[in-house]
């Protein structure tokens, strides 16, 4: 079961076992002071019984004198529980009775622990139920993400024949009229539209474990030019060193394209990126729009402009946990925005 799908199941869980434990704990609050009632309706039986026959075992007795106040067969509390009765060779005085607290509270506290008990196993029947329910309520949306998943694999597979196809035409194109800077710019689309594939099926499938060692500025100087001729008005500074990297080449070079890739489309005209490192920490900074809710860009489908379906930020993020690369963004509207890359754990 895949993150997302265990989210769903999580939160659905939750939502309909919160629903059952609130009425479960309702239920039984009520049926608690319903015992406690009849807990008490049994200490005033027990009273009479000991006002008529003597027989006053746990019970406390004294005769106080009548008064308006004093109603008989009546039961009083005021810490202990307590009821006064007729005495029927005396109308001057009463019988008062009293249960004490001391021997009321241990018959509530054992009450509250059974009544505790089967709580908690209601509670153990209502989660069984609410993950049962829950299960069963995402399993149409399961089937339906599989189709959808597979057909989008589908189509980037066949994809793969016209670019394939195209690519070949365009080198022979090359060879009869040579290089051309609209033929480069084709090839750029071209080497675009196989990063938005790459980024699907990394989406899809997941990323490669392999690991190799390569230089970071190489990598970057290779992905800059890429970059430059796709938005030429745009300057780049790289400041990099001689720093080697052991990781996945391909999934660490999803990343840079990615953020480049948003370094020159949000930014502004003739505008910059500088890509740096400082402490194993690489620094991807632009002059562009900036983002209004930076916590939000790595969730995914989210965006503030229209372009791109909202997948980008979400793919780097999860390339950068399976790299262990920790990943900070910095941004603030109409100033830029700075990606951070702590590259501890990937530079040899």
């Amino acid at each position: 079961m895949k993150t997302y799908e265990l989210e769903s199941l999580f939160k659905s869980f939750l939502i309909f076992f919160i629903l059952l434990e609130v009425l479960l704990a309702i239920n039984f609050w009520h049926e608690l002071q319903e015992r406690k009632a009849g807990v008490e309706e049994k200490i005033q039986v027990e009273m009479q019984l000991c006002a008529y026959t003597v027989a006053c075992e746990g019970l406390k007795t004294d005769f106080v004198e009548k008064s308006e106040n004093k109603e008989i067969n009546i039961l009083y509390k005021d810490g202990d529980f307590y009821s006064y009765f007729k005495v029927p060779t005396a109308d001057k005085y009463l019988m008062k009775v009293v249960y004490p607290q001391a021997s009321y509270l241990p018959r509530i506290k054992k009450l509250e622990e059974k009544t505790f008990r089967k709580f908690l196993l209601y509670s153990l029947l209502a989660a069984l139920v609410s993950f049962l329910f829950s299960y069963y309520a995402l399993m149409p949306l399961r089937k339906a993400l599989r189709l959808n998943e597979e057909f989008v694999k589908d189509i980037l597979h066949d994809f793969n024949t016209p670019i394939s196809s195209m690519r070949i035409n365009l080198k022979l194109f090359t060879r009869e009229i040579g290089e051309n800077q609209k033929i480069q710019r084709l090839e750029n689309n071209i080497e675009t539209i196989l990063s938005l594939q790459n980024n699907l099926q990394i989406f899809l499938k997941g990323i490669p474990s392999q690991s190799e060692s390569f230089s970071l500025r190489e990598l970057a100087e290779d992905r800059v030019h890429y970059f430059n001729i796709l938005y030429p008005d745009i300057l780049y500074n790289i400041s990099l060193g001689k720093t080697v990297l052991e990781t996945n080449k391909d999934a660490f070079t999803r990343i840079l394209d990615n953020l480049l890739s948003n370094a020159g489309k949000y930014n502004i005209a003739h505008g910059q990126v500088s890509i740096t490192l400082k402490d194993r920490s690489l620094s991807i900074s632009d002059t562009g729009k900036g983002i209004k809710n930076p916590s939000k860009v790595f969730d995914r489908y989210y965006k503030e402009q229209d372009r791109g379906i909202g997948i980008g930020l979400h793919i780097v993020k999860k390339l950068c946990d399976e790299l262990r690369v920790p990943i900070k963004i910095k941004s603030k509207e109409g100033q830029g925005t700075t990606i951070l890359l702590n590259l501890s754990k990937i530079i040899v």
